[in-house]
């Protein structure tokens, strides 16, 4: 983004190497002149997936999390600790392990109020629920039509008691990594007003060619003392979530990893 360059003068900041790209946003490996700190310039706009990062990480101030230095709130460019970025969790080869690592830093984060005015996951339910009705009509496959049924009634069940917590709601073994004052530490949160319970799913995805969801979503459970009946009926609703997108997004099937999920969470 072209912006880079005038934060590097705004903040005092030197580049010490090539640019890294996500899906939304590009991260700068910087210096900070004034003191030698190594840091991260993350440029990125503000959207419904970077709102409220900035506030997430200072709540949550380094425990567990990358630190904030610094922050524009009007373009949503931030200055962050420098991570460990060839270390994801991801590296990690036994994915049980990865799983308790994600589960242990969850429970640290989760155990933070959201702040007012962070997005609630009651509203995130709720409009789930409503747009259930029109998916429904867009799905060719039976089998897939009541695995969303099923996936919204589990919803309806805990939709009015959807906790306050503060949630990452998208820490999966790539938003971890390696770190000098903590060996791992979380990244990228896209935060919300929640149940620690709707905090599983990216650990169950990623890596799903590996199998072992019954015993990822257990040791889950078990790590963050988590009511397995919640947590399976918010897991749920995160299949719904994926499905909706999907459908939405033009699709005439389920994709086969939500449906691989729901399913175990169902038998």
């Amino acid at each position: 983004m072209e912006r880079g360059g005038d934060f590097l003068g705004r903040w005092g900041l030197r580049q010490d190497g090539p640019p890294m790209r996500g899906r939304v946003s590009v991260v700068l490996p910087v210096v900070r002149e004034s003191d030698g700190v190594r840091a991260a310039l993350k440029l990125q706009d503000v959207d419904e997936e970077t709102v409220g990062e900035p506030l997430a990480l200072r709540t949550w101030g380094g425990d567990g999390v990358v630190r904030l230095l610094e922050e524009d709130p009007a373009t949503g460019t931030m200055l962050l600790e420098r991570l460990d970025e060839s270390r994801p969790l991801a590296s990690v080869p036994d994915v049980l392990e990865a799983t308790r690592i994600v589960a242990e830093l969850l429970v640290r984060i989760n155990a933070v109020p959201a702040p007012y005015g962070m997005r609630r996951l009651a509203d995130i339910a709720q409009d789930m629920l409503d747009r259930v009705p029109k998916a429904l009509d867009s799905l060719a496959d039976d089998g897939e039509r009541r695995l969303l049924k099923d996936c919204a009634a589990a919803v309806r069940e805990v939709s009015g008691e959807a906790g306050d917590r503060l949630l990452h709601w998208d820490l999966h073994f790539e938003n971890i990594l390696g770190a000098e004052r903590e060996p791992w530490l979380v990244i990228d949160p896209k935060p919300l007003a929640g149940d620690p319970c709707f905090e599983l799913m990216p650990a169950l995805w990623n890596r799903l060619d590996e199998g072992r969801v019954r015993q990822r979503f257990d040791l889950m459970t078990e790590v963050m003392g988590l009511d397995r009946e919640r947590a399976r009926a918010w897991t749920l609703g995160r299949v719904l979530q994926n499905s909706l997108w999907a459908v939405e997004d033009g699709k005439r099937r389920l994709p086969a990893e939500m449906v691989s999920i729901g399913e175990t969470l169902l038998a």
